[in-house]
């Protein structure tokens, strides 16, 4: 008896084997009456509240012109506040993917006298008005500052209130991930003799990566976007302008198209450090 072995593409025994109910989902289904009905009023509600005023924003910085909003985007002042604004936030963000890491893996790993107040102070910044966020900022490194640290009217300073209001982000991201993390992967590898930082870096942070990054983006917008928490520390010096503060600025000035271009180019900065951080994320997760 001869026996004949037929070689079977691996693409076609994945597709063969691939459930039938897969298969819909990624060929999509019609919408219900309640469904459809469901998604017209969220994409109203979008277009009311986001769509239609970024729209109303970059047209009014196209009244102009292109001459005139290329003027308004690069005068000296422009300039100097996108710097500050970007690399402070670009800091912060960094800082803040370590630290707000560190700290969910504290509250999740650990278990302390004090956890639950820990908890609760880290959630002070989302609570607290940006304004009297400046003023605890103020009343702690301003020029009678307590701990003997003067950052009144330093970029330091701007930088330290940035850190203030975007502390919760990649934490209360991350802490999830790390809560919801099966630790006998962790264990296995300890048992074959992987090392602690071996564990953590081969095992432990790929599947956090995803977490990081979307913290680190809500982190980034918050801070390219703060006005209130930075207005005191500043001291409204112009080398400590940040962006929103010079947007501002101009429209007290009744300089709306000025304004309104500075708005658009943070939108635009915004939008593709956002999906920056959405491609790593998304490769992160595939990889996992």
């Amino acid at each position: 008896m001869t026996t004949t072995l037929v070689e079977t593409p691996v693409g076609a025994t994945a597709a063969a084997a691939a459930p039938t109910g897969a298969r819909a989902q990624r060929t999509g289904a019609p919408l219900g009456r309640a469904s459809g009905l469901t998604l017209g009023v969220v994409l109203l509600a979008l277009s009311l509240l986001v769509l239609i005023p970024l729209a109303a924003v970059a047209a009014e910085a196209g009244s102009t012109g292109w001459s005139g909003f290329w003027a308004a985007v690069t005068a000296p002042a422009a300039v100097d506040a996108l710097v500050l604004t970007v690399t402070s936030s670009f800091v912060v963000t960094a800082i803040n993917a370590v630290m707000g890491t560190l700290l969910a893996w504290v509250l999740v790993r650990d278990d302390f006298p004090g956890k639950r107040w820990v908890e609760l102070v880290i959630d002070v910044p989302f609570a607290l008005p940006t304004i009297v966020a400046g003023l605890v900022i103020l009343s702690v490194y301003g020029r009678n500052s307590p701990v003997g640290i003067d950052l009144f009217g330093t970029r330091w300073g701007v930088m330290v209130a940035l850190l203030f209001v975007t502390l919760p982000f990649v934490a209360r991201t991350v802490q999830p991930t790390l809560m919801a993390f099966d630790r006998d992967t962790e264990r296995a590898a300890a048992t074959l003799g992987a090392r602690p930082a071996t564990v953590f870096r081969r095992i432990v942070l790929p599947p956090l990566v995803p977490a990081i990054a979307a913290g680190a983006a809500l982190a980034f917008a918050r801070a390219m976007g703060e006005y209130g928490s930075v207005l005191l520390i500043s001291g409204g010096l112009d080398k400590t302008q940040v962006s929103s503060m010079y947007a501002f600025s101009l429209y007290e000035s009744y300089d709306f198209p000025g304004a309104a271009a500075t708005a658009t180019v943070l939108l635009v900065v915004s939008l593709v450090v956002l999906v920056g951080f959405e491609i790593v994320s998304h490769r992160a997760g595939r990889r996992g």
